[in-house]
């Protein structure tokens, strides 16, 4: 059997039971068992939805070889757990007696229905510091909607602040954008809240909103509190600044590279590596305000200096010049770039089903004590009988009786 937690991770010694689905608390209680904590991911008999989710190596379905199931659930130990059925609520609570941490992201109503409600939880271990993610909070008069990552990014007013042009349809964001972000956001105040339970006299319910942390952080205070104490806020302005130029996403000869050359070291530097072009001295060009008044002339030269050129060239020599551009990557040329190999962000890990595959190594730097991914994500049940047997002494029997009346 693997080991509760690497020895050496920075959060050894802290048990966590995951009991969430799909994204945002699986990757949340991930960042905990990548550094070192004792999770266990508790998951309803049928298992958790991103089994079914994919991506499937050949597009084929299967329960055990799911990509987001496997890089959400690295270093975890993986157990079964009805918790709709009588006998299976008063195992999980037991599991919880021994734990420090429980991360979910059911609906406040489901968990209610499961005898699972945060005053029960409480009574059952005063020290548990419960994380609960949801798409709009555990209070309020959304809390009890059905939503997913896209609900909560378009419901912070996000997506009129950045996502398309002006005056046209708002665009939807990248996938998972709110459901990862509110998982960090998780993850820091979850282990401030275990770490603060001597002040706070025992533990506390960790009551994350997706939508509110996507907000505060992508909206931010100049645009909802702006518009709170002004009545304006800022909208969408498609690529680019209208305020500054260049500032903007332009091809090149092998893609397309992000410019930023606004102050005026930026904007020599950039002239510098052009060849400082006879155009370039107008004085029309010579600040950034009245080069954004004129940026469809002034976008225009670039772009044709820029299509003469391969977007790592112009990267590494316009970096080397003081200005801030960009290579604009496309997922297969992020994955193969040095700069993540030479971080070690890369690791090759071995599982039953998929065989030998790379996955992310740990987001966050600790150098005394480093985390990432050093086990695969369980199989569905695998360690029932270890755990079960650890935490709660149960026997073999015991386990076995579990599974044949479909508690486990």
């Amino acid at each position: 059997p693997y080991p509760p937690a690497a020895p050496r991770g920075a959060l050894a010694g802290i048990r966590v039971i995951d009991f969430g689905q799909m994204v945002s608390a699986p990757y949340c209680a991930k960042l905990f068992s990548d550094y070192g904590a004792d999770v266990i991911k508790v998951e309803l008999p049928e298992g958790d939805t991103a089994r079914s989710a994919g991506p499937f190596p050949g597009d084929d379905p299967h329960p055990e070889k799911s990509g987001l199931y496997f890089f959400h659930n690295t270093n975890k130990r993986g157990i079964t757990c009805d918790v709709a059925h009588p006998e299976g609520r008063r195992l999980f609570l037991r599991l919880l007696e021994h734990s420090d941490v429980l991360i979910e992201n059911n609906l406040p109503q489901r968990m209610r229905a499961w005898g699972l409600d945060y005053p029960t939880l409480a009574e059952t271990n005063p020290d548990l510091v419960v994380i609960s993610i949801t798409p709009f909070g555990q209070s309020g008069p959304y809390s009890g909607w059905n939503g997913y990552d896209l609900n909560a990014f378009h419901l912070s007013g996000a997506s009129s602040r950045y996502c398309g042009r002006p005056g046209e349809m708002p665009l939807e964001h990248g996938t998972f954008a709110a459901d990862y972000f509110g998982a960090v956001t998780a993850a820091a105040w979850g282990l401030a809240a275990v770490y603060g339970r001597e002040l706070a006299g025992g533990g506390q319910q960790v009551d994350v909103s997706c939508a509110e942390a996507i907000a505060a952080a992508f909206v931010g205070g100049q645009n909802i509190g702006c518009y709170a104490q002004e009545g304006r806020f800022d909208k969408r302005t498609g690529v680019g600044m209208p305020l500054g130029a260049p500032a903007t996403i332009l091809p090149c000869r092998d893609g397309h590279v992000w410019m930023l050359a606004l102050e005026p070291g930026q904007w020599n530097g950039l002239r510098k590596v052009m060849g400082d072009p006879e155009w370039a001295s107008l004085e029309m060009f010579q600040d950034m305000y009245s080069r954004a008044q004129n940026a469809d002339v002034i976008y225009e030269f670039i772009r044709e200096w820029t299509l003469q050129h391969g977007k790592m060239e112009i990267m590494e020599k316009c970096q080397a010049a003081g200005c801030p551009v960009t290579a604009v990557f496309t997922i297969a040329e992020a994955a193969a770039q040095p700069h993540l190999q030479a971080r070690d962000y890369f690791v090759d890990m071995e599982h039953p089903q998929l065989g030998r595959l790379k996955n992310l190594g740990a987001p966050f730097k600790l150098p005394a004590c480093p985390g990432g991914p050093e086990r695969p994500a369980p199989l569905l049940g695998q360690h029932n009988a270890e755990v079960y047997r650890e935490l709660l002494g149960l026997t073999a029997m015991d386990v076995r009786g579990l599974a044949q009346r479909n508690v486990i």
